[in-house]
């Protein structure tokens, strides 16, 4: 299924480099620049996600989110030059589902941008294998891979892959919030008593132990995404 996005950014240079970069990964991508140029994308065309610059002349990018929200159950991922915080948070109580702030990688919004029209699909789409997935919530499927998280399990296509200790609680902790930022303190909280003399250095040793485990490439992780200046978010389908 081919998916439609639309973004809306004034700045020519970026919206182009947007639109090219999810044309190429095979989305039907449309564009505007101005809230009016959206609303009427949006009269026209069957939008799943929106991809809406916050900092747009004439309109705040916050309102045209409470606008669409009140609307629809559409996709929203704010993109934001600002750097405070608080435009973040009130972004998402309007009813934004994501985030990245500029400069952004396009790899990582390419994950965010994945991994949130799954979660509009399976939320639309799974009422069924909601109920199933309840009555199974200690198991983690995500691409090739089962984690059963009671029996400290992990397998690949049926094929068991030893975890330590450390890397089984690194993956109950990523795995619990999917799609999230963690950042490497809270990550650290969450498994220091299984590390001794536990720092930040020791989160990213873990990690590249999990990716020479369980990435494709190690080098271009699908998995387990660093979100620089952040943390690592687990970015597993």
């Amino acid at each position: 299924m081919s998916y439609h996005v639309l973004v809306v950014e004034d700045d020519a240079v970026t919206r182009s480099k947007l639109v090219g970069y999810f044309q190429n990964e095979g989305y039907n991508v449309s564009e505007a620049e101005s809230g009016e140029q959206m609303r009427d994308m949006l009269q026209s065309n069957a939008i799943d996600l929106v991809m809406l610059d916050i900092n747009l002349p004439g309109e705040d990018g916050l309102m045209l989110t409470r606008e669409l929200r009140s609307q629809s159950d559409i996709g929203i991922i704010l993109v934001t030059g600002r750097t405070d915080s608080i435009d973040k948070i009130v972004g998402l109580e309007m009813g934004a589902d994501d985030y990245v702030t500029k400069p952004f990688e396009l790899r990582e919004l390419l994950v965010r941008v994945k991994n949130l029209l799954w979660r509009i699909s399976a939320a639309r789409n799974s009422a069924g294998s909601v109920e199933s997935d309840k009555a199974n919530e200690n198991m983690v499927r995500f691409g090739d891979w089962t984690f059963d998280v009671q029996r400290r399990a992990l397998s690949r296509n049926g094929e068991p892959v030893k975890l330590t200790k450390a890397e089984y609680e690194l993956l109950v902790a990523l795995s619990s919030y999917p799609n999230q930022v963690l950042s490497r303190e809270r990550i650290l909280n969450m498994i220091s008593h299984r590390v001794d003399a536990p720092n930040d250095r020791t989160i990213d040793v873990l990690i590249r132990r999990m990716r020479a485990k369980m990435e494709f490439d190690p080098k271009n992780p699908q998995i387990f995404v660093t979100v620089h200046g952040e943390g690592y978010m687990f970015a597993g389908d």
